[in-house]
């Protein structure tokens, strides 16, 4: 049970399919070779009886010759038994009986056994015993390590009886040839049911793969994916439930996209104001008092951060609103050397030979951010940044960042993504704000992945991978 609980659904449906075919198989097989057996061995003994009963006839007819038989209807007759014919000896009638497929012939004639082949004192004494007083009997029994079938049949004189034994090999090979045959099919049936079971699983189970591939494509920000079920008569419930859903959530993104876009561009103006005025006085800092310096800074870098998250809810709101972006070719060295080069402040990429000349389709706006945000994050909260590389591998091109920090705990590193994220462990303030939460949704929208490990150096190294042409 716990095996098939962790099993999937359409694994389940192929397992109960085949358990079904083995079941109806088994019954089938089982019904089969107890009709067939039965009836076999019931022919097989019938045969063997037969067959006893006209050489006991024989015999009797070659020692005796014609006799009268003993019967009320001859009144007043006295019923004498037959005597041998003159000259005539049991063994002598033994050797003229007709050819049978029994495997030895013995007979008890007045008190003395007769054999060709086969010895007396291998017949069981209760089968001896019948045959001898009148009753024609047979049994199983083994001779020489072989399954055989030995019959008696008691002759005309009282205590004389005919024996013969007939051997069971080519039943036991029939029977041998139906079990492996009931075994075969049985496996077959088996077969036939885990494929059916497979076939009607996947039919079955398409919608839920269609409602998969839906969820996952509103999981992955395309919020405009809908079901085509709902006209279905079973899955029309959940395909309307779901489109709902997912029409709801793109009306509430949009209406936050736009109150995000809405306020940020309100905030641009006073921020700039105060961008302006706080330039203004730090081109006049040395006029200032000694005490009144230090708050300017840190005022100063306080709105440089204010900048930011503004550009950062601007980028985002954009996204969540539904830009499509541009996509056009571009040369992934080149972009990426132009972008964390100037995001630095200095020369800081690295490209392989092997890397310099590949290209992709890229939104350039896009993929410069997702390069800016690493560098700037690993200059403002790790550091500094020791370098970033451009090789070939993966997807198509593989870009690493690499910064001078203590490095991202193994669980912090999908909670680093998320809007205003911060990891507990890995260091004061590293990734608060939207700027990694910006690099994971761009990565995604040029349908690459992004990860994060630790650097040779024992910082953190993001690694960004997307496909290349």
């Amino acid at each position: 049970m716990r095996l098939l609980g962790s099993t999937s659904l359409r694994g389940r449906v192929t397992i109960a399919y085949g358990l079904l075919a083995l079941g109806l198989s088994l019954v089938l097989a089982i019904v089969t070779w107890s009709i067939v057996s039965d009836y076999l061995t019931e022919q097989r003994r019938e045969s063997a009886i037969s067959q006893t009963a006209d050489n006991a006839a024989a015999f009797r007819y070659g020692l005796y010759g014609a006799s009268t038989p003993c019967t009320p209807a001859r009144l007043r007759v006295e019923c004498v038994p037959a005597e041998p014919r003159p000259g005539v000896t049991p063994m002598d009638v033994l050797n003229s009986l007709p050819t049978s497929d029994s495997a030895a012939s013995m007979v008890y004639v007045d008190g003395e056994w007769y054999s060709l082949t086969g010895r007396p004192e291998d017949l069981p004494q209760n089968l001896i015993q019948s045959a001898r007083l009148g009753t024609a009997t047979d049994q199983r029994i083994v001779v020489s390590g072989q399954r055989v079938l030995a019959v008696g049949v008691p002759l005309e004189r009282p205590g004389n009886a005919l024996f013969e034994w007939h051997p069971l090999s080519g039943l036991d090979d029939t029977l041998q040839t139906l079990r492996l045959t009931l075994i075969a099919a049985t496996i077959a049936t088996l077969l036939v049911g885990l494929a059916v079971g497979r076939l009607a699983s996947t039919l079955a189970l398409r919608p839920l793969a269609e409602l998969t591939k839906v969820a996952d494509a509103v999981a992955r920000g395309r919020l405009d994916a809908r079901l085509d079920a709902e006209q279905d008569r079973d899955l029309g419930g959940i395909a309307r439930s779901f489109n709902q859903t997912a029409a709801n959530l793109e009306r509430r993104v949009a209406a936050d996209a736009r109150f995000a876009g809405d306020v940020s561009h309100e905030l641009r103006t006073p921020l700039m104001t105060m961008l302006n005025s706080m330039q203004l006085i730090q081109n006049h800092r040395a006029e200032l008092p000694e005490a009144v310096r230090e708050p300017v800074d840190l005022l100063g870098d306080d709105l440089d951060r204010f900048r930011r998250l503004v550009i950062d809810l601007l980028e985002i709101s954009r996204d969540d609103g539904g830009d499509r972006g541009s996509r056009e070719i571009v040369r992934i060295a080149d972009l990426v050397r132009a972008a964390a080069d100037a995001a630095a402040g200095r020369p800081i990429t690295t490209v392989e030979p092997r890397a310099e000349f590949l290209v992709m389709q890229a939104d350039k706006r896009r993929l410069e951010r997702v390069i800016a945000n690493l560098v700037e994050n690993a200059e403002d909260h790790a550091g500094g940044c020791k370098g970033v590389t451009v090789a070939p591998g993966g997807l198509g091109v593989i870009i690493t960042v690499d910064d001078a920090g203590p490095g991202i705990a193994p669980e912090d590193r999908d909670r680093i993504f998320e809007r205003f994220g911060r990891g507990e462990t890995s260091g004061r303030g590293r990734g608060v704000g939207l700027g990694l939460a910006i690099v994971a949704r761009h990565v995604m929208w040029h349908q690459g992945t992004i990860q994060v490990a630790t650097s040779p150096t024992n910082g953190a190294r993001f690694a960004i991978e997307l496909p290349a042409k």
